[in-house]
């Protein structure tokens, strides 16, 4: 199923927190994560040891969540599981390879810092995955309105060298069935482009319809990931 070797793709949040995302980590040791009102990733080591877990339990604190999101690294026996989640991660075409024609996108708008309460409103009603006050200073997050209300929206998160990921995607359920997403993200996989990165994303393999919509958008499967949290003890 994986279809090509990239580096930075198998650490998307460690290449993330060290790199463009740096201003927004906190750290302790080789352990990192993003602060804690903007995403809830945590990263170690490729090959992690004893010394890293424990650099990562004292960076989150005792009893904490981890969310190592697709990190294959196991933690101790100590640490509880939270959930495991079967998902994959999707790329966009390198140029020449099948990608399809964008065009300008109508009725689409970026979303700032005052559109925070109504992102946050979208994200608890529609359900797109975790979400937060500062979730928004991870990229450039777009919307569309609709009599002046926010119905659907779509933003970056990770962005590893290179690649910026895809996410929140969403709808309100009043809204479904209009195009609002397949919009978004032609109109964010456009700006990615244009700027020299390429689109990825990650999808919960329950979540057939989001990937029907992606692969019909040009998106494809780079390898199968395993979604997984703890708790520190």
């Amino acid at each position: 199923m994986r279809n090509d070797y990239v580096p930075a793709l198998d650490d998307p949040v460690g290449q993330s927190l060290g790199g463009r995302h740096a201003h927004l980590a906190r750290r302790w040791g080789r352990a990192a994560a993003y602060l804690t009102d903007v995403a809830t990733f945590s990263s170690v080591s490729a090959v992690p040891n004893a010394e890293d877990w424990d650099d990562l339990a004292d960076l989150l604190g005792p009893g904490a969540f981890a969310d190592m999101f697709s990190s294959p690294a196991v933690p101790p026996s100590s640490w509880a599981p939270v959930f495991s989640l079967e998902g994959r991660q999707m790329i966009w075409p390198s140029d020449g390879d099948g990608r399809p024609g964008l065009t300008s996108c109508t009725n689409v708008v970026v979303l700032g810092a005052d559109s925070v309460p109504e992102m946050l409103d979208l994200a608890a009603r529609a359900e797109p995955g975790p979400f937060w006050p500062r979730t928004h200073e991870l990229g450039t997050y777009l919307g569309v309105r609709v009599d002046g209300t926010l119905v659907a929206m779509a933003g970056e998160r990770l962005r590893p060298p290179g690649w910026t990921e895809i996410s929140a995607v969403c709808t309100a359920p009043e809204a479904r069935g209009q195009g609002h997403a397949a919009r978004l993200v032609r109109a964010l996989a456009e700006r990615i482009a244009a700027r020299g990165d390429r689109p990825f994303l990650h999808v919960a393999e329950t979540n057939t319809g989001a990937i029907a919509l992606y692969e019909r958008l040009g998106f494809k499967t780079r390898r199968p990931v395993t979604f997984r949290g703890f708790r520190t003890p």
